[in-house]
């Protein structure tokens, strides 16, 4: 008999609200539906009636965990539109700080998902992890999140040789126990039996539908914005893509893992070859002139895009900001047929929603 099934938009295995409709034949899931919309909180709106410093405030608002992402996009398209060349020191701070931010999304996203398939010793090893991260990221930016690490021109912030001492310390833990947990994910029974052949995304299927960042290059979709259009520094930083060919929700894990180990290798080479100079062009709050320019940043969760448009006052003409899960949220019906209604929360969850983002 073919029931429908509603999932959200409040649910105990998602962290903020999005609402699947399931049409089940017992307990297979034979089709679905997402609907989404239920976070507004009209921020773009807001950027509207905002000068450009209020603004840089507000857009880091947008999303808590990647929120260093949307400020740094945002400060990048209103210095392409001004011709602001940021001292190389400012985009290895800025580098350094997304990186650490990758990470400790990285590690969110690992840690619900352990939790989700009830693996909760192993949920409370990874947010153990994830805790230093953050512990480092106040200790560099002084806050957990939010960080108010950009400023147009540069990084509000510099490095000192104490902080870098703690960074790499943090890092050599990081590391051993990434590949430790790394290598149980990849043998664990149960890991195996809640993830393997669960939710699969095929590669045709990602292109088709448009899936970006880790959610695409865990279907075998190799694009990545650091290295298909570098921006910042990045192009002087060796590191891969993270692509993994199972398509399912174990090779989302996967992806996730291998991404820590890149973002890891890439602090550590933005720390050691750390320019000489200024952080930043100073206090002083530049002039935009009228233009407009689209900027994309390879966000934790893919591709983050902003287009800004100015009319040479001190506010925005228009900011439109397009986000990895409007992308990769299209995806969750394919991923849903032909599933048991039991994994729904775990598939809805494997794309790594921010619907704060996506809602904004």
């Amino acid at each position: 008999m073919s029931y429908i099934v509603p999932i959200g938009p409040y649910h105990p295995s998602l962290e903020e609200p999005v609402h699947a409709r399931l049409i089940t034949d017992g307990e297979l899931i034979s089709d679905a539906e997402v609907f989404i919309g239920y976070n507004h909180r009209g921020i773009e709106k807001l950027c509207m009636e905002r000068n450009f410093i209020q603004t840089l405030v507000l857009v880091e608002r947008v999303c808590g965990i990647c929120s260093h992402s949307h400020a740094m996009t945002y400060a990048m398209t209103l210095e392409a539109i001004s011709g602001i060349k940021v001292p190389k020191k400012g985009q290895y701070m800025r580098v350094i700080t997304a990186e650490l931010e990758r990470l400790h999304s990285h590690y969110l996203w690992l840690g619900i998902a352990l939790h989700i398939i009830g693996h909760d010793s192993l949920f409370m090893h990874t947010w153990d992890d994830r805790e230093a991260i953050m512990d480092i990221l106040e200790d560099l930016t002084g806050n957990r999140v939010n960080y108010g690490m950009v400023t147009y021109g540069g990084s509000r912030r510099d490095v000192s040789v104490e902080q870098k001492d703690r960074i790499l310390k943090m890092l050599a833990k990081i590391e051993d126990s990434q590949n430790r947990l790394t290598e149980f994910l990849l043998s664990d029974k149960t890991v195996a039996l809640r993830t393997q052949g669960v939710g699969v995304l095929t590669t045709e299927d990602a292109i088709r539908i448009g899936a970006i960042g880790p959610h695409a290059r865990a279907s075998n979709v190799p694009v990545d914005v650091r290295i298909d259009a570098p921006y910042s520094c990045y192009d002087e930083f060796e590191f891969n893509k993270a692509v993994f060919p199972t398509c399912d929700v174990f090779a989302r894990v996967v992806v996730r893992c291998l991404e820590n180990i890149e973002s890891i290798k890439i602090i550590r080479q933005a720390l050691d070859s750390m320019p000489a100079g200024p952080i930043n062009l100073g206090n002083k709050i530049p002039t935009i002139k009228p233009g407009e320019y689209m900027c994309r940043h390879e966000a934790p969760r893919g591709q983050l895009s902003y287009k800004v448009v100015t009319n040479g006052t001190d506010k925005n003409e228009r900011v439109s900001i397009h986000v990895p899960t409007f992308k990769n949220a299209p995806t969750i019906p394919t991923m849903l047929k032909g599933n048991s209604v039991a994994d729904a929360g775990l598939i809805i969850a494997s794309i790594d929603p921010c619907f704060s983002c996506m809602d904004r």
